[in-house]
């Protein structure tokens, strides 16, 4: 029995360990970072401020690479409403094009993008952007990427309001529920 109860209280402890925010989360906001784009400006992320933001790394040969078609759909959807998809192509997974000019052609050609995207950036480990930094800092383990197309939407304050895994398609109804509300609320 007594067993049991230990196993149990282990078994919480890890869980909230595992599923909670970083409890060494960091100062600060989303609003606090620049992001070199696609074509070599500086995106200042204060430009952002008071805009939803769906902060979404893409690859361009990855099985989930079709996600830019439903990533532009709802930036078409609702970007006259001050909300923003941000493309941050990452080769850390190992499935991005070589640069920055043929990611963009890709995007454009074959997807139709004209939602801002940023140059190739590390997202994970030491190396990451130091946005990405900032994230890892303020979520759970489980919240961090583990592909390509892992989803943050950011609030008006600049704070993360959720993540959404590869597997969650842009225009799910849960994903466009939480836009909605970020957005009109």
């Amino acid at each position: 029995m007594i067993k049991l109860v230990i196993m149990r209280k282990l078994f919480i402890l890890f869980a909230l360990m595992f599923f909670s925010s970083n409890s060494n989360s960091s100062e600060g906001s989303f609003y606090d970072f620049n992001i070199k784009s696609i074509t070599g400006e500086e995106i200042k992320l204060s430009d952002y401020k008071d805009k939803v933001v769906l902060l979404v790394n893409t690859a361009s040969q990855c099985g989930f690479t079709p996600q830019y078609s439903g990533l532009q759909k709802i930036y078409d959807r609702y970007k006259n409403d001050n909300f923003i998809v941000l493309g941050v192509p990452s080769d850390d997974f190992n499935q991005e094009l070589s640069n920055e000019s043929d990611v963009k052609k890709f995007c454009e050609i074959r997807y139709g993008v004209n939602f801002p995207l940023t140059s190739i950036q590390k997202i994970k480990g030491d190396n990451a952007h130091p946005l990405y930094k900032w994230i890892a800092s303020n979520v759970s383990v489980i919240a961090q990427p583990r592909w390509n197309f892992h989803k943050y939407l950011i609030g008006k304050d600049g704070q993360i309001v959720n993540w959404y895994s590869s597997m969650t398609s842009p225009t799910s109804d849960g994903l466009t529920k939480q836009i909605e509300e970020a957005l009109y609320n």
